[in-house]
């Protein structure tokens, strides 16, 4: 008796026997996303109701019931936000600050952290529990000792009251010091035997392997100053000065709110954060899958 055979992309192959259990048939995506889907979409209406309130009238974004889709392209809120002659000023300080920040803690924080790694020194665990603990510190407690430091230091009223409280974070240095303990030590051994200090090392051989832990920081740090209204509003008095987040509060008044130009700014600052994270998606993932190997 021959086996019974069916013939499948020009090929004959055995049927399969009787009672076989049958093979089944897996979905060309993991199930997890019949979840996370739903989710995504859900996460992501706030920013969809933003775009498109961005292109409504006043009167239809103050009407009631609220209007779910604009009944035409109206960009008088872009209009207005772009015909504002501070708006490019304010950019540019956001700019400024953002990316000072973001570029003394990858320094900072890559010193801090290889320090905390890989070198031993008087409480040096002691430190580095300190360090965490002021983690913990809500911003309430510290920003009346932080203003008193920057009127001291005469920074008041200017950007270097934005930058100088930012310059390096204790999530930077214990991020990197995380994904600094996940290197293998032999690669530094076996600079230091061809004679290269501890800060060419760091800067030849640690840094270049801790691209993902760099850009985590990167983004991280551009978001959190990017988006902070907090303490711009404290430090902050003069329109020349102000950061983006600051002045488009400058649209909402007492009596008259520009809700066109205030969500049409929202929009344009969306914009460079959003486009920041997905650029840094897979590096921000590694990073935290990889920080995570040593303690």
């Amino acid at each position: 008796m021959t086996a019974t055979t069916t013939r499948s992309s020009g090929a004959l192959r055995p049927a399969p026997a009787p009672g076989a259990p049958r093979r089944r048939r897996r979905l060309p995506f993991s199930g997890w996303h019949l979840l996370l889907a739903p989710l995504a979409l859900l996460f992501a209406l706030p920013l969809v109701w933003l775009l498109l309130s961005s292109v409504m009238s006043n009167a239809e974004i103050n009407r009631f019931p609220p209007a779910l889709w604009p009944s035409g392209i109206h960009l008088d809120g872009y209009r207005y936000v772009l015909g504002n002659g501070m708006f490019p000023r304010w950019f540019a300080n956001s700019l400024i600050v953002s990316a000072t920040a973001v570029a003394s803690n990858l320094v900072l924080g890559s010193l801090g952290g290889y320090a905390f790694a890989r070198m031993r020194f008087a409480s040096s665990r002691v430190l580095l529990v300190l360090m965490l603990a002021t983690m913990a510190i809500p911003f309430q407690l510290t920003m009346i000792p932080t203003f008193l430091v920057m009127k001291r230091l005469g920074l008041i009223d200017t950007l270097g009251a934005l930058i100088v409280p930012s310059l390096v974070t204790p999530f930077a240095v214990f991020l990197l010091r995380q994904f600094f303990l996940s290197l293998p030590r032999e690669l530094e051994e076996a600079a230091w035997i061809d004679g290269c200090s501890r800060l060419r090392v760091l800067f030849r051989i640690v840094l270049p392997l801790s691209r993902p832990a760099l850009s985590t920081v990167a983004v991280l740090t551009f978001l959190s100053t990017w988006n902070d209204l907090t303490w711009p509003l404290i430090a902050i008095n003069h329109d020349t000065q102000y950061t983006l987040q600051l002045g488009l509060t400058t649209f909402q008044g007492q009596h008259h709110t520009q809700w066109a130009a205030v969500m049409a700014g929202n929009v344009i600052t969306v914009l460079p954060v959003l486009l920041a994270f997905l650029g840094a998606q897979k590096s921000f993932i590694q990073s935290i899958t990889s920080s995570g190997l040593k303690g």
